[in-house]
């Protein structure tokens, strides 16, 4: 019996590709046409013709979308719409396809000679999206549709390095963004024609954060070698001037050479915390260079951005410290829309706020627990429910979180034990400041006004477990 062609309108979502693609094109417009700040939902809404709503499913990399608004979409942003680009997405209860699919966007036509469900389509979009879901451990990557956006933070930091002599400060405990954030800073620098420089201090060896003349040495070599300008530093470091100023000469001499500005990040400078000496003479000489380049037309072209999770102002003349001075920027966590807008762009529908509130009310809004409860729950090999179980019980899936900070705690017994008092309290406590500072440097408490509670339920339930048997 021969069957007959059936004619109907399919609904299409895009592919990672076709995303990757759009946001691409996207991005260019905002660099291009809008002083590089990123357009809003309603603003990208307005320049396609379409709402929001559609937007959002058009992310969601789930949902299906009309035809005609895709094309739309993309033309908006003088884009051609690829077969690459989408995919099928058949109706419920209509199951039959054709096993090779082709699909016209002119006739809307579909000839099918064998069936083919609405599963296995959402089979293979998953295993297309499988290089996004890798495990949320690092940076976000500048090409991943997982980095959340915090405004203003993104506007202010994209403003101020385009400013002279600048000092940006990001400051946030470690596994809140601070990565991810300087990533498409100097993407955003770059993009500029900006020359980049982005330095790690835990990649110091022990030598150079004690002695400073290796230190300012290893300093000078690595941001030569970051500009392609040949080190040299033999020929022109003199040891009878001091290495400080040493330093500055090497560094006004780089930039001599480079028309464009530098972007000189510094990340994770808290390890110079350690070395009382080193941490005064070395930050005096980072403020040096600031007052520099208020006053200098070549040193202007130095842009600052230092990295860190807490200060430690009693190791610091205030006057010989960067750490009061320039733009900072405090990372806070995701709030409940950032979480459930986060959740679309894993194929999870949360929209009525439910499993937002589950889990937040475990992890508050921290960044990585989040991304780490999204990335096993769009796997599929765990419930919300037995996520929230498991983590109370025994940690569960945050485990390995969970013992770092556990192994910090037990290299400082008295940190631990002031840790305790903070868990097992009813209601918010006071601390010794520079207590406060250390415990809120490794992410384990917030303030609640003046007083101070664990970070989030995850911390209080099982912190006071674990110090439970060491007292």
């Amino acid at each position: 019996m021969k069957q007959s062609k059936s004619r109907r309108k399919r609904g299409i979502m895009l592919t990672p590709a076709g995303l990757k693609r759009l946001e691409a094109a996207i991005l260019a417009v905002e660099k291009a046409h809008n002083n590089g700040d990123r357009f809003t939902l309603d603003e990208l809404g307005l320049r396609m013709n379409v709402s929001s709503k559609t937007l959002s499913r058009l992310w969601s990399l789930d949902r299906g979308v009309d035809q005609k608004t895709v094309r739309v979409c993309f033309s908006a942003f003088n884009l051609e719409l690829c077969s690459e680009d989408y995919t099928i997405l058949d109706e419920p209860n209509h199951t039959e396809t054709s096993g090779e699919l082709l699909v016209s966007l002119e006739t809307e036509e579909v000839s099918s000679s064998e069936s083919l469900s609405v599963d296995s389509f959402i089979n293979e979009q998953r295993d297309k999206l499988k290089h996004f879901w890798s495990y949320p451990d690092g940076p976000v990557p500048l090409d991943s549709p997982f980095y959340v956006e915090r405004p203003p933070i993104e506007e202010l930091v994209y403003r101020e390095v385009t400013q002279p002599g600048c000092v940006i400060r990001i400051r946030a405990p470690r596994q809140m963004g601070k990565s991810s954030l300087v990533l498409r800073l100097c993407a955003f620098a770059q993009k500029q024609g900006y020359r980049t420089v982005n330095l790690n201090c835990y990649q110091i060896d022990s030598d150079g954060l004690t002695d400073l003349n290796q230190l300012l040495r290893n300093l000078c070599w690595r941001i030569a070698t970051e500009l392609d300008i040949a080190p040299n530093l033999n020929d022109i470091w003199d040891e009878e001037v001091g290495c400080k100023l040493n330093c500055s000469f090497y560094l006004q001499y780089l930039l001599k050479q480079i028309q464009s500005p530098v972007v000189l990040v510094l990340n994770e400078v808290d390890c110079f915390f350690e070395h009382p000496h080193i941490a005064t003479e070395f930050f005096a000489l980072l403020r040096s260079w600031c007052e520099e380049a208020r006053q200098n037309a070549n040193w202007s072209k130095l842009r600052l951005v230092v990295v860190y999770s807490t200060e430690e102002y009693a190791t610091l003349d205030i006057n010989r410290s960067p750490f009061n001075i320039g733009l900072p920027i405090r990372l806070v966590e995701f709030t409940q829309q950032q979480v459930e807008d986060l959740a679309q762009r894993h194929a999870l529908d949360w929209s009525s706020g439910k499993e937002s509130a589950q889990l937040m009310s475990l992890v508050g809004g921290h960044p990585a627990l989040i991304r780490i409860a999204l990335y096993y729950l769009c796997s599929q090999v765990i419930t919300l429910q037995e996520l929230i179980q498991e983590a109370l019980t025994n940690g569960g899936i945050y485990r390995y979180h969970l013992w770092r900070h556990w192994a910090k705690l037990q290299e400082k017994p008295s940190l631990a034990k002031i840790y305790t008092d903070v868990v097992t309290a009813k209601q918010g406590i006071s601390l010794d400041p520079i207590e406060a500072y250390k415990l809120e440097s490794l992410g384990l408490i917030c303030f609640k006004g003046d007083r101070i509670i664990p970070r989030c339920e995850l911390y209080r339930t099982y912190f006071a477990k674990q110090l439970a048997t060491i007292i």
